[in-house]
């Protein structure tokens, strides 16, 4: 893939690393520059057609690699440059890988899930007319030395049918491990993968534990001591009795409290200054009849008896007109 400008000026080596502040590396002595070449915008131009010409190889709606992508992730970029010709005395590019970490959930053969941050393929891309030349496994051989890492360790994201078969011919990669995501992972992810062991596992891994390497657990935390049974005293009957019994407030707080029923018409407000105290309701009104009337039903005492018998002038016209 040509460019406007000298690229192999720009990345002087064959196998570039770029990372998320696309710098350009350091130039060989004795090479110049205009000093108002912004070499960085040249860089992004880079990785922006290297991108497309990515993402029209295999299909896609739109670019997963871009400049602005890198900037935003922690994403590195190795970028092959050919070296062998120079068309218009300016070089070209063959291809890139893109790696980055990645927290992934992830089935295991147990069908259990992992939480785990391995290194990924992103994006992988050889220029169709330079493809079946080595490239490619030069280019991926190189990253796998540069992150010391074993290709069974990798998680490919959404591969291509030509990735997996590259992966298959150069580094045995066959059997994968089904998962619900758009990760690709392969037999042997999980041999330096800190798990716990299989139910059928634990019993060596008590008896022979300085085989097995468990992986670094959690502080436990200290509980309490547990208190003796002697110590937990059951609720007794007197207890029982006692929570029965109600106490009975002080005065005047025992008195319970008279519903008083609102009056038809409001009371006269009082003359005095000050508010007069409330009181309770008055006992009902008895007419002057019922009153005598009950005062004759009612016999005499004792004791008026005898004075209406000593009274001289007592007599019953006169008792009369009293009563």
């Amino acid at each position: 893939m040509e460019f406007p400008f000298d690229v192999d000026v720009l990345l002087p080596e064959r196998i570039t690393v770029l990372d998320q502040h696309l710098r350009p590396p350091a130039r060989r002595p004795g090479t110049t520059t205009p000093a108002r070449v912004d070499l960085q915008q040249q860089i992004m131009t880079i990785v922006d057609e290297l991108g497309k010409a990515s993402a029209k190889a295999q299909h896609l709606p739109a670019p997963i690699t871009s400049a602005s992508r890198m900037q935003s992730n922690r994403h590195v970029m190795y970028v092959l440059k050919d070296t062998s010709a120079r068309p218009a005395g300016k070089g070209a590019i063959i291809g890139f890988l893109k790696v980055g970490y990645k927290k992934l959930f992830v089935l295991d053969d147990r069908e259990a899930h992992n939480e785990v941050e391995p290194l990924c393929i992103l994006d992988f891309y050889i220029h169709e007319s330079l493809q079946r030349h080595g490239h490619g496994q030069e280019l991926f051989q190189y990253m796998l030395q540069k992150e010391r890492v074993e290709p069974h360790q990798l998680a490919i994201d959404r591969p291509s049918q030509k990735l997996l078969k590259f992966l298959n011919k150069h580094y045995n990669l066959e059997t994968t491990v089904p998962q619900v995501n758009n990760f690709v992972i392969f037999e042997g992810f999980f041999a330096h993968q800190h798990r716990p062991p299989a139910p059928s596992l634990r019993a060596t891994r008590h008896t022979g534990a300085a085989v097995i390497d468990p992986a670094p657990s959690a502080p436990v935390r200290k509980l309490p001591p547990k208190r003796a049974e002697g110590d937990i005293k059951p609720y007794s009957s007197s207890d029982r009795e006692f929570l029965k019994v109600a106490m009975e407030p002080p005065w005047p707080l025992n008195r319970a409290p008279r519903r008083a029923t609102p009056p038809v018409h409001p009371p006269p407000r009082s003359s005095s200054l000050g508010n007069s105290p409330e009181r309770g309701p008055l006992r009902p009104f008895v007419p002057e009849q019922e009153l005598l009337r009950s005062l004759r039903l009612c016999p005499p005492h004792s004791t008026a008896r005898l004075l209406l018998s000593t009274d001289p002038g007592g007599s019953p016209t006169q008792r009369r007109r009293t009563r």
